[in-house]
C-alpha cells in the first residue's frame, strides 16, 4: 500500500534554519529547552513541554497532528522531578499520540492514538502498534512491536528495517512534503 504525499501551504508553517518545518498552530512551551536537529516536521496542533525540562528530538522525524511530547517526571516525598527526553533520528509519531517517554530510539514508529507511560525507554528500530497504551518505565526491546493496553510483545521486526528504512507493514514511512 503505497501512502499519498500530503502538500501544504508554506503560509502554514516556519521553516528553520536547519529545514525544521514548524506548524504555526503547534505550541511549544520553553522553546528556549527544545532542540530539534534538523528536516523534522512539528504538524498541526502539536504540544512540546519544554518548560518542564530539555527535549531534544533528532533530524528526519514527523510529529503528526495533535500530538503531544512531555518530559517524563518522578514523584519524590519533597515534590516532583522532571527528566529530560532525547527522541532519536527518523522517528514518526502518529496523530494523537502522547509520549512520556525517557528516551526514544533511532528508526521508531509510534502509531495513532498511543500513549507512551512515563519514563519508558522505546529502543532503535521498534514499533508501537495503533492505540497501544505503554505503562510507566516500560522498555521495548529493537525490532519488535508491541500493541494493545498495556502494550505487550506481539511480534518481531525483520533486522533489514533500518537499512532499507521501511516502517513495520514494509511501506516507505510516511513524509510530508511542504
Amino acid at each position: 500500500m503505497e501512502l499519498q504525499d500530503e502538500f501544504y501551504s508554506n503560509a502554514e508553517y516556519i521553516e528553520t534554519a536547519s529545514g525544521n518545518k514548524v506548524s504555526r498552530q503547534s505550541v511549544l512551551c520553553g522553546s528556549q529547552n527544545i532542540v530539534i536537529n534538523g528536516k523534522t516536521i512539528i504538524m498541526t496542533d502539536c504540544v512540546i513541554r519544554g518548560d518542564l525540562a530539555n527535549v531534544r528530538i533528532g533530524r528526519h522525524c514527523v510529529v503528526s497532528k495533535r500530538a503531544v511530547i512531555r518530559p517524563p517526571f518522578k514523584k519524590f516525598s519533597k515534590g516532583v522531578a522532571f527528566f529530560p527526553l532525547h527522541i532519536g533520528d527518523h522517528v514518526f509519531i502518529g496523530e494523537d499520540s502522547i509520549v512520556n517517554a525517557a528516551q526514544v530510539g533511532n528508526y521508531v514508529h509510534i502509531g495513532k492514538n498511543c500513549v507512551i507511560g512515563r519514563r519508558c525507554v522505546l529502543k532503535d528500530c521498534c514499533a508501537i502498534a495503533d492505540d497501544t497504551v505503554l505503562p510507566p518505565e516500560t522498555v521495548v526491546p529493537p525490532f519488535t512491536v508491541f500493541s494493545g493496553s498495556p502494550g505487550q510483545f506481539t511480534e518481531e521486526l525483520p533486522e533489514l528495517r533500518q537499512k532499507r528504512g521501511i516502517n513495520r507493514f514494509g511501506d516507505y514511512e510516511q513524509g510530508a512534503m511542504i
